[in-house]
Parts: structure tokens; sequence; C-alpha cells
């Protein structure tokens, strides 16, 4: 029977390959954001045809912003729940 090579590098060459600087001499530097703070969700609900309603009064009302721009404002989650074929969004705005 044949026998099998074994790909296996040396020690010697491992150290030889090895880079110069391991590690970085000074830890990189960068500023910390602060924390940002959303306010209260609530729920709007997206139609087939980009339309946005908001929850009123007992009643489902045409909302003026779209998904687009309630993200650019806030932050927004999809809802895995459907209601009458619509999509259903989380939206909180930053304070």
């Amino acid at each position: 029977m044949a026998q099998r090579r074994n790909n296996k590098q040396n020690k010697r060459q491992m150290m030889r390959s090895a880079p110069e600087n391991r590690g970085l001499r000074y830890p990189p530097e960068f500023e910390r954001q602060p924390p940002k703070v959303y306010g209260e969700p609530f729920i709007i609900l997206e139609d087939s045809e980009k339309n946005t309603f908001i929850y009123k009064a007992g009643a489902w009302v045409p909302h003026s912003e779209s998904i687009a721009q309630c993200r650019e404002l806030g932050q927004v989650k999809e809802l895995p729940q459907r209601l009458n074929g619509r999509v259903r969004y989380e939206v909180r705005y930053s304070e």
C-alpha cells in the first residue's frame, strides 16, 4: 500500500515565517460615542404600496412619514406578526 505524506510544517519553518512585529506597540486610539437614548416605541403599519399608518384613537390613520424616513430619524424594527397583509414596524425616535 502507498503511504500518505503528512503536510505538517516543522517548528523551525513556522518560526522563520513568523512576522517580526507580532503585536501593536500602542493600542489604537479612538473616541467612544455616547449611547443613543430612544423614546417610547410606537407601531406603524406599511402596506404593499408603501403607505404607512399609525394607530390613533382606535383606528389606523395615515402617517406622514415613510419607513425609510423613520429609519433616518430613529430605530426601526420589523415585527414578525402581520396585520391584514400589512407589515408591522416598531419605531423609536432618538431624543
